[in-house]
């Protein structure tokens, strides 16, 4: 391997040593003393019941592990938004589970807590997957209420859900394992299936301090809302659980009777490894995000047996469109070529830049794999749309409309991953979080925003020193130094990619080597839901 190779595979393995810090540290919740007062109160811990109920022999992939990262620092932080969501098998069926953190200010709801909530729902809801709450929270965080109760996207809409869910068919299954308050108190009892844990577990929609004060009756919580009062007087659950495990076993007795799914039918043959060593990914792709690449050799170490069949090879050259496998599943893969081509004219084309000829076949292509029922991956190291006169007379926004629409339309599962750049109207073509994907993640690699922070940085500096002129100041080269460094080093903090997953912007930073298992989790949940409505990209200038 050359010197390249070697300073690049350095790089990557050092932004995979820092992901794997951060997540140790996310892991952790609350702190290890809080873990330890869950233990002394004979409770598992979140990541600990959902450890428990998966089952240890299958892959299990996590959502949002860095939401909440770097958020609330004032109110002290809340790591993974205070609750752990997992995709991962139960008696060998998919399913998602969703575990309140009781560490994190006792399981307390939090604004970005119920956008993660709300995003696990969503993927039961797309994919048809039974969905489990092992539940364990205070309720909504009292600080923050006008931020979290009334709006569409906030705590209520998760109950809209579960009803909306049940309607569907979709299994619920609630297992109260601690506090269940308030509005909360819904969530168990508006599931298929409540359980209980006898003696940590309760349930009520005001606790023994409110209901002293709103009425004036004494009464402890156990008896109030306790598991003997909800199984044998009031018949809110279904099933009394002396302790965490016995609860999660029984969980697993009703799951493993669950009878079979409507498959939607996504092709799948034996799965094969790539020919080509995954490992290499960590030399091959540059440390540097301006620095060009060819996206081919990525993609030779995604795809079973390194065998990817080229779509249009000799047109739209920026876009590289085609047919593979990955773990046995048939995929169409669309991502960005990141060298230098020549179009047939001879004329050279900017690698990561989308030009009217490459959105053009990607139409196309995408077209094509919703007619044959075959699951779209999105490769995102794409800087935006070309730009300047010769694209603009062109029809560069008729053409990029094209492909948005194709993207918006598709009715196939839609895979992003997000290896190097992902900057303005290139992120929405190449199918960003708001083009709903099955599931987004991101490489440690990886970039989001409207622009580089280099571009955004003279933007904004210009901006700056035209303020700064109208009141007079006088602005050295030193100064304008330092204002360029400022505005830079702000705007690339909103770049970095636990910026993203911390706001829910991806479902997770993940390490390249496991990109594989993430697609091949999210086409078996999407074979859970058959496609119901056809493909149709509506009126459109073509």
């Amino acid at each position: 391997m050359d010197i390249k190779f070697n300073k690049n595979e350095d790089h990557n393995k050092m932004l995979v040593s820092e992901l794997k810090k951060r997540l140790a540290k996310v892991k952790l919740g609350g702190g290890q003393s809080r873990i330890d007062k869950q233990h002394k109160l004979g409770k598992l811990t979140a990541r600990e019941r959902i450890s428990y109920l998966l089952d240890a022999d299958q892959k299990s992939i996590e959502i949002g592990a860095f939401v909440g990262d770097g958020m609330y620092e004032e109110h002290g932080g809340c790591p993974s938004g205070g609750v752990v969501v997992k995709i991962g098998h139960v008696k060998g069926k998919q399913c998602v589970v969703v575990a309140n953190d009781a560490t994190v200010k006792a399981g307390a709801w939090f604004p970005i807590t119920a956008k993660k909530n709300l995003r696990a729902q969503e993927i039961a809801i797309e994919n048809r997957l039974p969905i489990i709450y092992l539940v364990d929270s205070a309720g909504v965080y009292l600080p923050m209420q006008d931020e979290i109760f009334p709006d569409k996207e906030h705590f209520g809409r998760i109950f809209r859900n579960n009803a909306i869910m049940s309607s569907m068919g979709i299994t619920q299954i609630s297992a109260v394992m601690g506090s269940c308050v308030a509005g909360g108190a819904y969530l168990p009892i508006m599931s298929d299936e409540a359980l209980i844990v006898d003696k940590t577990g309760s349930i009520f929609l005001a606790g023994s301090y409110l209901v002293k004060a709103a009425i004036g009756e004494t009464i402890d919580n156990e008896t109030l809302g306790g598991a003997t009062t909800h199984c044998e007087i009031s018949g809110v659950t279904d099933y009394k659980a002396k302790d965490d495990k016995a609860a999660l076993d029984t969980i697993k007795n009703i799951i493993d009777k669950i009878g079979e799914y409507d498959k939607a039918g996504y092709n799948r043959t034996k799965a094969k490894p790539p020919k080509s060593e995954a490992q290499e990914l960590y030399g091959l792709l540059p440390h540097s995000r301006a620095e060009q690449y060819d996206m081919l050799d990525i993609i030779a170490r995604l795809v079973d047996d390194s065998d990817f069949e080229e779509y249009k090879e000799g047109f739209g050259k920026t876009i590289l469109t085609g047919y593979g496998r990955i773990d046995g599943w048939a995929v169409g893969i669309v991502a960005n070529q990141r060298k230098v081509v020549k179009n047939a004219k001879g004329e050279m084309q900017f690698g990561g830049v989308i030009y009217s000829d490459s959105a053009d076949k990607a139409t196309r292509f995408i077209a094509n794999c919703n007619q044959k029922k075959i699951p779209l991956v999105f490769l995102q190291d794409v800087t935006g749309f070309m730009v300047g006169s010769k694209s603009e007379h062109g029809g560069i926004i008729k053409d990029g409309a094209k492909m948005v629409n194709a993207v918006s339309n598709s009715v196939v599962p839609k895979f992003t991953v997000v290896i190097g750049n992902s900057y303005g109207a290139g992120n929405y073509a190449m199918c960003g979080k708001a083009y709903d994907p099955r599931l987004i993640v991101a490489w440690p690699s990886a970039n989001l925003a409207v622009m580089s922070g280099n571009s955004a940085a003279k933007v904004l500096l210009q901006i700056e020193k035209a303020s700064l002129k109208k009141k007079g100041e006088v602005i050295t080269p030193e100064k304008e130094a330092a204002l360029f460094d400022k505005i830079k080093n702000r705007y690339d903090n909103q770049v970095s990619p636990y910026y993203a997953a911390s706001r829910l912007w991806t479902d997770a930073i993940i390490e390249p080597t496991d990109t594989r298992k993430w697609i091949s989790m999210g086409i078996e949940a999407a074979n859970h839901a058959p496609i119901e409505k056809q493909f149709n990209m509506g009126v459109l200038q073509v």
